[in-house]
């Protein structure tokens, strides 16, 4: 068995990524309202998911006022699905 994805594992990061597999892009406010979290906490875990090529992140302006779009890439899609592949396998032996 292999170790779970340690980016992934970490609570808040997975409730990102969880918010962003169901839909094609969130913006920045959004993701920081639903998520419950300070500007701070969620630019660092976008920053880790980012560097480890799971979200891309898009900044553009509206007028003057800036705009984030996050969205899951395919890499990111398929650690997701191989993370939840691995947490099926801990609970499989747990059955035992």
């Amino acid at each position: 068995m292999k170790d779970l994805d340690r980016i992934i594992h970490e609570p808040v990061r997975l409730r990102v990524l969880m918010a962003l597999s169901g839909i094609e892009s969130a913006d920045y406010q959004f993701l920081q309202t639903a998520l419950g979290l300070t500007s701070g906490n969620l630019s660092s875990h976008l920053d880790k998911l980012q560097s480890a090529g799971y979200i891309e992140i898009q900044k553009t302006f509206c007028g003057r006022t800036p705009n984030t779009e996050c969205r899951m890439t395919a890499a990111g899609t398929q650690a997701l699905a191989e993370y939840w592949r691995e947490i099926d396998e801990i609970r499989g032996l747990a059955g035992r």
